[in-house]
C-alpha cells in the first residue's frame, strides 16, 4: 500500500470567532513541526464549518487564519454577524466579537435548555476501560439539566469496565449492566431496555462529545417535533498516521454530510432514498431516537453490527428501516462528537473490509425483513454500481489518483460477503435466542 513518506502532524484545532483568534504555530509544544491544521470553526459556539490549511514554515498568523476562514465560510459567518446585530465589515474579523444582542442560535439554545426532555446517553462497549473513561469524562462535562447514562458492557473478558464504570458513579447518573451475549445489536437493546427516558442518544466508547452535544442532538426534536430521530456530526480526535488521514479523505463518518441541517422523510421528497444510505443518514456513534420509534423500527436487528460475522450495519438498518416506515431523521450538524480513528494501515483495510460487509449485510437485511423493498433496491442498483465501480461517479470520482486501491478492493470484498454473512448471522441470532430462552 503506498504512503506519502512523510507522516501527518496534522493540529485539530477549535476556533470561536467570538473569543477571537490566535495565531497557530508551525510546530507543536513538544518541538514536533505542523503539517497542516483541521480547523472547527464557531460563531457564538455555533459550529458552522470545517477549513483545513496548510501550515508554512513560521506558522499562520490570526490574519490569515481569518482570511483563511473568510474564503470558504465568509456567507456563513456574516448572516450570523449580521444577526447579532453588528455591521458586517467586509471580512472576517480575527480580534473578537461582542454582540449588540443575544445571537439566536444561542437565545434557541437556552430556551431548549429550560424544557430539556429526560435524555438518556446509551455507551456500549467491548474491553475498551481507558477509552470508556475518557467518553465518560466528557459526558459528565456536558451542558444538559436532565442526564442519565447507560454503560452496556458487551460480553467482558474481565472486571476493567465495570471498575470505570464505578469511578464515574459518584459524577453521574449511572447504570451499568453487563450483556453475556456478543453482539453490538444486543447491548445496544439492552441498552434501551434500561433506557426510561423520552429521548435515547448512542455515544461510541472511543468518542468523546462536544460540551454541547447532548442540547444539539435535543434540538433536533425541539425545533423539528416530528423528528423521530437525529444524527451529528463526527470530528476526529487526531491525525498522526497516514491510516488516520485516508480515513478522513474517504470522507470519514460523514461521507459528504456538511454543515447544513437536513431532514430527512417522505415528506420531503425523493432527495435520497431510504433504502440508500450513501451518503449515510448518520453513523451509530452519534445518533439519538425517540422512544417510540425504536419501538417503530422493532431496535436493532441482532444478526448485524459488531460481534456478529456482519461486522456491521445495525445504524444503517435502524435508521433506513425507519425512513422506510414513513420516520423522519433529522442531519444535526452542530451536534458533535469526536472519534480516534485506528492508526495502522492493516487495521484501515479491516475498517473498510468491515464497512463493505456491514452495508452488504445490510441491504440483504431490508431484502429479508422487508420484501416489498425488493423492486426499490433493483431500481438503485445502477447507481450503487456507478458509485463503488466508476471513477467517474460521485464516491470515487472524489478521491486522489494515488487514493489506495487496496482499501477500495477490501471494501468491495466485503460488500460482497455481505448478505452470505447476514444470512448466516440470522440464524445464529435465532439459535441463540432459543438457547437463551429453554
Amino acid at each position: 500500500m503506498s504512503v506519502e513518506e512523510r507522516a501527518p502532524h496534522v493540529a485539530i484545532l477549535d476556533v470561536d470567532l467570538a473569543d477571537g483568534l490566535q495565531a497557530i504555530p508551525d510546530v507543536d509544544d513538544a518541538g514536533a513541526v505542523w503539517t497542516s491544521a483541521l480547523v472547527l470553526v464557531r460563531v457564538y459556539t455555533e459550529p458552522i464549518g470545517v477549513v483545513e490549511l496548510a501550515i508554512p514554515v513560521g506558522g499562520v498568523g490570526a490574519g490569515d487564519l481569518a482570511r483563511a476562514i473568510g474564503m470558504e465560510l465568509e456567507t456563513q459567518v456574516r448572516e450570523r454577524i449580521v444577526a447579532s446585530g453588528l455591521v458586517w465589515g467586509g471580512s472576517v474579523p480575527s480580534a473578537g466579537l461582542c454582540p449588540a444582542q443575544t445571537p439566536p442560535f444561542v437565545a434557541s439554545r437556552e430556551r431548549i435548555l429550560a424544557r430539556a426532555p429526560s435524555l438518556t446517553v446509551a455507551i456500549c462497549t467491548h474491553n475498551r476501560p481507558q477509552e470508556l473513561s475518557r467518553a465518560l469524562a466528557s459526558v459528565a462535562y456536558q451542558e444538559y439539566p436532565s442526564l442519565r447514562v447507560v454503560v452496556v458492557d458487551n460480553n467482558p473478558l474481565d472486571e476493567r469496565t465495570s471498575a470505570v464504570a464505578r469511578e464515574w458513579e459518584p459524577h453521574l447518573d449511572l447504570t451499568y449492566r453487563v450483556e453475556p451475549r456478543r453482539g453490538l445489536s444486543r447491548a445496544r437493546n439492552t441498552a434501551i431496555d434500561l433506557a426510561d427516558t423520552e429521548i435515547v442518544a448512542w455515544l461510541d466508547d472511543d468518542e468523546t462529545c462536544d460540551r454541547w452535544w447532548a442540547a444539539e442532538l435535543v434540538r433536533a426534536f425541539v425545533e423539528h417535533p416530528q423528528a423521530d430521530a437525529a444524527s451529528g456530526m463526527i470530528l476526529p480526535t487526531e491525525i498522526e498516521t497516514h491510516a488516520q488521514l485516508l480515513f478522513e479523505r474517504y470522507g470519514g463518518h460523514n461521507k459528504g454530510r456538511g454543515f447544513q441541517r437536513e431532514v430527512f422523510s417522505a415528506a420531503n421528497g425523493p432527495a435520497q432514498s431510504p433504502l440508500y444510505p450513501l451518503p449515510p443518514f448518520g453513523a451509530g456513534g452519534n445518533m439519538a431516537f425517540r422512544a417510540e420509534a425504536l419501538d417503530l423500527t422493532g431496535g436493532f436487528d441482532c444478526a448485524l453490527g459488531a460481534g456478529t460475522p456482519t461486522l456491521g450495519g445495525e445504524d444503517t438498518a435502524v435508521l433506513s428501516t425507519l425512513l422506510y416506515k414513513g420516520g423522519t431523521v433529522v442531519w444535526q450538524p452542530t451536534a458533535i462528537a469526536r472519534h480516534r480513528h485506528l492508526r495502522g494501515l492493516v487495521e484501515l483495510s479491516d475498517t473498510f473490509h468491515r464497512y463493505g460487509r456491514g452495508l452488504g449485510a445490510f441491504y440483504a437485511s431490508m431484502v429479508l425483513r422487508h420484501p416489498r423493498s425488493v423492486p426499490q433496491l433493483l431500481a438503485l442498483a445502477p447507481r450503487a454500481l456507478m458509485d463503488y465501480v466508476s471513477p467517474e461517479g460521485p464516491r470515487l470520482g472524489a478521491l486522489a489518483s494515488d487514493f489506495p486501491s487496496e482499501l477500495l478492493k477490501a471494501q468491495r470484498t466485503g460488500l460482497l460477503q455481505g448478505p452470505a454473512m447476514y444470512v448466516r448471522a440470522r440464524f445464529g441470532a435465532r439459535r441463540s435466542s432459543r438457547q437463551a430462552s429453554s
